[in-house]
């Protein structure tokens, strides 16, 4: 099966408006069977800077192609996740949280009293 990746594999890109396939050179895919050696599947963010500068530069050439009738022929390498990180908003709360000590004051007073 990696014989056929090798000879004529493509990467799969997932992005925000669907997944892309990238048409390779025999070194590049190369290159991409030791990067997806373990795994089908990875977030851009786990590769090196130097790997992510190259899938960068790889989408940025335009090197595209469309796959929906020929899946069959060229068989995927990996899928590389290039979604957008979603940063969640830190909602304040309504009320400060009051600290143990301050909680305990009251039955301080309390105790001590004869």
């Amino acid at each position: 099966m990696w014989i056929e990746k090798l000879v004529g594999g493509v990467v799969r890109i997932v992005t925000p408006i669907g997944p892309r396939y990238i048409r390779l050179t025999l070194s590049q895919r190369a290159y991409f069977l030791w990067i997806f050696r373990h795994f089908d599947k990875l977030p851009q963010k786990v590769l090196s800077e130097r790997q992510q500068r190259f899938v960068d530069q790889l989408c940025v050439e335009h090197r595209f192609i469309t796959l929906p009738s020929t899946m069959d022929e060229a068989p995927v390498i990996g899928t590389l996740e290039r979604l957008p990180v979603v940063q969640l908003e830190e909602v304040p709360s309504k009320r400060p949280v009051a600290s143990v000590t301050d909680a305990a004051a009251p039955l301080a007073d309390l105790q001590q009293r004869p």
